[in-house]
């Protein structure tokens, strides 16, 4: 047994798990400190290892994140520990820090890391002490309906990282602090060495869903596509697209900036609606034509979160086309189409959300083969230590990167 397995295990041996002490204390706290920014009495921590982590305490909260150190939970059946080696910001963290999405708090989020094996209680897994892994950012029971249907993310007792009260799960859950445990029903892919932390870190959450996207278009016709949306997906999007043997990737976007990765990522950028700021008055640009495409684009794949996307879509969508949703999972998304323009045209539209442990796999693989073809390493920009959240997250909101890391 390892030094660091003997401290787990001793630490482990009462009668009450630690990790329900853990729950029991944090609940304790967060009741009897009337201020946030409480912090665990570092003479809890005298008895094993510990880890620490950024909680989130609300978007209405000042600061909006307190750094904390606690005693790493004793794993249960089927878990892993993990070391959080590089993280990024997905564009849905910065929505919940604004208070756009409604997420539990206090809680510890991030979706997307690298991490490496610090311990394992899979007894049937081949994972070893330092692989390099990544995850499945939903935990599934293996059993319901939806699982046994090929719909895991959709399970019925589904776990997602990084959206759950820290009181849950030993309280190391999200992806933005030292550690995190990954739950027994939460697919692993170890990371050969060919794909850096910062290559892989979004992974599984962005080139995972691109990877599910296009999974649907096996069978179908796809000379032609239009990819409505410019960020990480978008760009996953024009390599996974180009290597299926796509002729023209259109992507539309709405920061020019940008649009020098979209042609390295094989795409044709194009301008979707902008507002510029000339002096004191903004000027609306409209999506910028496709000359001679209108009722002829094979698939169209909506990446970009709004509704009106569809709208200038379904002019370009041939007859038999087919239209993948997959960005607006938000409320505000009232489709502007009607039946009638999906039945006359004889549109295939398919709505994606996250994947399964298989597209999982297919990104890892995919990287791997195009890892000298596609700048992988340029998507993301600065990296910030964990103490600096609040300023990684601001970095991450300017959105002048597709990802900003986060290195604990």
């Amino acid at each position: 047994m390892n030094p660091l397995g003997f401290l787990r295990f001793w630490s482990c041996i009462s009668t009450t798990s630690l990790r329900h002490s853990c729950s029991n204390l944090t609940t304790l706290l967060s009741r009897s400190h009337s201020h946030p920014t409480y912090r665990l009495p570092v003479s809890f921590m005298s008895t094993g290892p510990a880890g620490y982590r950024a909680i989130f305490l609300g978007p209405e909260q000042k600061p909006k994140f307190v750094e904390e150190s606690v005693l790493l939970p004793c794993l249960e059946e089927g878990e892993v520990l993990a070391k959080v080696r590089a993280a990024t910001i997905c564009p849905s963290d910065i929505h919940t820090v604004t208070g756009l999405r409604k997420e539990p708090t206090p809680s510890v989020l991030g979706h997307e890391a690298v991490v490496e094996v610090v311990e394992s209680r899979r007894r049937d897994s081949a994972l070893r002490i330092g692989d390099r892994c990544t995850f499945s950012i939903a935990d599934s029971c293996g059993s319901c309906t939806p699982c046994v249907s090929e719909l895991p993310q959709k399970c019925k007792s589904l776990f997602k990282y990084g959206h759950s009260h820290v009181s849950i799960g030993g309280g190391f859950t999200g992806c933005y602090a030292s550690h995190i445990i990954i739950r027994r029903g939460t697919h692993i892919v170890p990371l050969p060495a060919e794909i850096s932390d910062r290559m892989g870190a979004p992974i599984n959450c962005a080139l995972a869903t691109m990877v599910n996207c296009v999974s649907h278009l096996s069978n179908k016709r796809c000379d032609s596509a239009i990819i409505q949306g410019d960020g990480l997906l978008g760009l996953y999007g024009c390599a996974l697209l180009r290597e299926m043997g796509c002729s023209k990737v259109y992507c539309q976007g709405k920061r020019p900036n940008r649009f020098p990765l979209v042609t390295k990522f094989g795409g044709i950028p194009l301008a979707a609606g902008i507002n510029l700021l000339m002096g004191a008055e903004v000027i609306f640009l409209s999506d910028e034509p496709i000359p001679n495409e209108e009722n002829n684009i094979d698939v169209i794949i909506e990446v970009c979160g709004s509704p009106d996307a569809l709208t200038t879509g379904m002019r370009y969508l041939r007859p038999g086309g087919t239209y993948i949703i997959a960005g607006m999972v938000h409320p505000r998304s009232e489709l502007k189409v009607t039946g009638e323009q999906l039945i006359r045209k004889c549109v295939t539209l398919i709505g994606v959300h996250n994947y399964s442990p298989t597209h999982l796999e297919a990104a890892v693989r995919f990287m791997v083969s195009t890892r000298n073809k596609y700048p992988y390493e340029e998507v993301v920009g600065q990296a910030f230590h964990l103490r600096e959240i609040e300023a990684a997250v601001s970095a991450a909101s300017e959105k002048v990167h597709h990802r900003i890391c986060i290195l604990p």
